[in-house]
């Protein structure tokens, strides 16, 4: 189903990425192809749906964001996607989900917010609250940060 390079391509992007202005350049050295190559070989498995996605994992602490809190909205259902278009404006925030609600937790959105301080957190998110007029939500600050770790595809014996 896969070459040997469409293999190799897709071991090398399960690892960490060079943090440099250059990435695929560095990669596509490692691989022995040309920088172009690669990046034709990654939006053919993109195209086809075998890659969906390349990301990074960011670890909040080791770069000063030491205040990490999950704030979960209870937002009206008509306003789901104006309110988070607009929360997707803020930099403080990387991540914003819409989740089911429940009986018991009636909360609808959900937005990563990182602060270097607790204090600039609470500040951060009043003015977020504020300025999206929701004042229904719930801050569930992280006590510490789990292990992060990428899909590993094809081990170098296949």
């Amino acid at each position: 189903m896969f070459d040997s390079l469409e293999k190799a391509i897709i071991r090398r992007l399960s690892e960490d990425i060079p943090l440099s202005p250059e990435p695929y350049k560095i990669i596509a050295e490692e691989l022995g192809i040309s920088e172009k190559i690669l990046l034709t070989k990654i939006q053919q498995l993109y195209d086809k749906q075998i890659i969906r996605r390349v990301g990074g994992i960011l670890y909040h602490r080791k770069s000063g964001y030491n205040a990490n809190a999950m704030v979960v909205w209870i937002v009206p259902e008509d306003k789901i996607d104006e309110i988070g278009k607009t929360l997707s404006y803020f930099t403080e925030i990387t991540h914003c989900y819409q989740r089911p609600t429940f009986q018991d937790w009636p909360y609808n959105l959900f937005t990563m917010i990182h602060s270097e301080t607790k204090e600039e957190c609470e500040n951060n998110i009043k003015r977020i609250s504020e300025t999206i007029n929701i004042s229904k939500y719930k801050v569930l600050y992280s006590t510490k940060e789990l292990k992060k770790s990428s899909m590993k595809y094809f081990s170098e014996s296949n």
